[in-house]
């Protein structure tokens, strides 16, 4: 990785998000952030130490076109992090596993890619009619990304991924009584982005900077397939 990353931090107005981007920049890298909408970027402090802001639901599949737009205009990222996710919410799909994958698939690849997961994977199910029918758990939509993540693994010259649990952190999402660490939660996310003593180099689920394995399926070459080709025909854009 070079001296200075540029790096893409999606759902980046609190939370996780914040807390890798503002850790990253006070690294020295150039931080682009990905928020809902302006009004999310409350903290001028915060703002003052990112290279710049793209703007857009993750809910709504124009906006996300949109995101990978405004993002590409940065240039070829050393490295994203897709870190924006919601629990419990009609948009859960679209957020958590068809969002990763569009800006996966309209933007330039980087070098490395970043997935946020979660342990709840373990709980969700294979059933991808569940993608198109509205009846996708939180747990599904993580066992999802968790795979896609794994399918990128290995899929692009000069291009590695890696799916992070970072537990059940005191966010607005985790609420207060959630007991994990939350710095150690962001921590990951940044030193996969930028170090290079990661081993494995590429296709890890890491919880703190540890290796785990993974739900079975996420590993299985035939439903990585599958659900890439749903993905595909759910949202016509094509991976190459």
């Amino acid at each position: 990785m070079t001296d200075v990353a540029l790096i893409l931090v999606t759902g980046a107005a609190s939370g996780l998000g914040r807390d890798a981007a503002n850790a990253l920049a006070d690294d020295g890298h150039d931080v682009v952030v990905h928020v809902r909408n302006p009004a999310r970027l409350t903290r001028e402090d915060d703002s003052a130490r990112w290279k710049g802001v793209v703007l857009g639901d993750l809910a709504r599949p124009d906006d996300i076109h949109e995101v990978a737009r405004q993002a590409s205009g940065f240039g070829r990222f050393d490295a994203v992090i897709h870190n924006a996710g919601v629990l419990n919410s009609p948009e859960q799909t679209t957020v958590n596993t068809i969002a990763p994958y569009l800006l996966t698939a309209l933007m330039e690849k980087p070098a490395r890619l970043v997935y946020l997961s979660s342990s709840m994977h373990r709980s969700g199910s294979t059933d991808l009619g569940r993608l198109t029918d509205g009846t996708a758990t939180y747990s599904d939509t993580k066992l999802w990304v968790t795979t896609l993540t794994l399918a990128f693994a290995s899929r692009w010259e000069g291009t590695v991924a890696h799916a992070v649990d970072p537990g059940w952190v005191p966010t607005r999402m985790g609420g207060a009584g959630a007991a994990d660490d939350l710095v150690a939660g962001h921590r990951t996310q940044a030193w996969l982005a930028t170090h290079d003593d990661v081993t494995p180099s590429t296709g890890g689920y890491w919880y703190h900077r540890r290796t785990q394995p993974p739900h079975p399926a996420s590993q299985d070459k035939e439903f990585q397939a599958r659900l890439i080709q749903a993905l595909e025909s759910r949202t016509g854009v094509p991976l190459d």
